[in-house]
């Protein structure tokens, strides 16, 4: 994935984004687990506003993102806040040097972005690395229902004064994978500067993410679907599944 250049409209395109409604789930899924939460990390962070939300809301917050970009808007927004919270520059599929964490959390389908089984199978893993035993981790990825019926082979587009975008989503080989091109249009004066973002997306079948996150280490999985905190709550229709593990204790 990009971002270079969509860094500073990020914000801007994702005003509409649930970020409040994520930050109740993982406040909620934390007391409903009768574990004390402290230590979290936030994968795949962005601009920080979930980040931001969780520190805001009283814990001791890591945000991990690819982008230098988005990172360096997430950092001005801790600082603006009085915020401390500790930014890291890596890849998930690399992940290192975090270890003993009481929870690890990514939203907004990042997970969706890690197209293949083999680094899939690898991210799990680091993720299971860096949490204490019988420590949380939560994620979202988006249906293959979703993909297939919502996304694949249509066209969005957005018309404002300062920013509009044309996106295509085309299909990939794979059932759930899909191609995002994307082409802005940013006022820059009297003139609108155009560039233009490419993406690869992978979603997987609820029983792929459950063998792979049992391989990884973790156990006690639970499945949630569009933000309802009642277990086993996804149907056909689903758009997004949360999945809810714990990290297995001796291994």
């Amino acid at each position: 994935m990009a971002y270079q250049q969509m860094a500073n409209l990020y914000d801007q395109l994702m005003g509409d984004a649930p970020y409040d409604q994520w930050l109740a789930f993982t406040e909620e899924i934390f007391r409903q687990s009768g574990k004390t939460i402290q230590h979290v990390a936030d994968l795949g962070c962005g601009t920080g506003q979930l980040t931001t939300r969780l520190a805001g809301a009283g814990f001791d917050t890591i945000g991990v993102d690819y982008s230098e970009d988005m990172l360096s808007y997430a950092q001005q927004r801790s600082s603006q806040e009085n915020l401390t919270i500790q930014w890291i520059h890596q890849d998930l599929r690399e992940l290192e040097g975090l270890t003993n964490l009481d929870a690890v959390v990514s939203y907004c389908d990042v997970i969706n972005y890690i197209t293949s089984i083999e680094e899939l199978s690898k991210v799990f893993c680091n993720i299971h690395g860096m949490l204490k035993p019988k420590g949380i981790f939560i994620f979202d990825v988006h249906s293959i229902f979703h993909v297939q019926n919502n996304f694949v082979q249509q066209t969005f587009a957005d018309v404002n004064d300062d920013i509009s975008y044309i996106w295509f989503c085309t299909a990939g080989d794979d059932i759930g994978e899909m191609y995002h091109d994307l082409t802005f249009f940013v006022a820059d004066g009297d003139k609108f500067a155009r560039f233009e973002e490419a993406h690869h997306q992978q979603t997987y079948s609820i029983e792929v993410y459950k063998s792979l996150l049992t391989d990884a280490g973790f156990e006690n999985i639970n499945l949630y679907g569009d933000f309802s905190l009642k277990k086993e709550s996804v149907y056909d229709g689903t758009e997004r599944i949360f999945f809810v593990c714990e990290k297995r204790s001796g291994k």
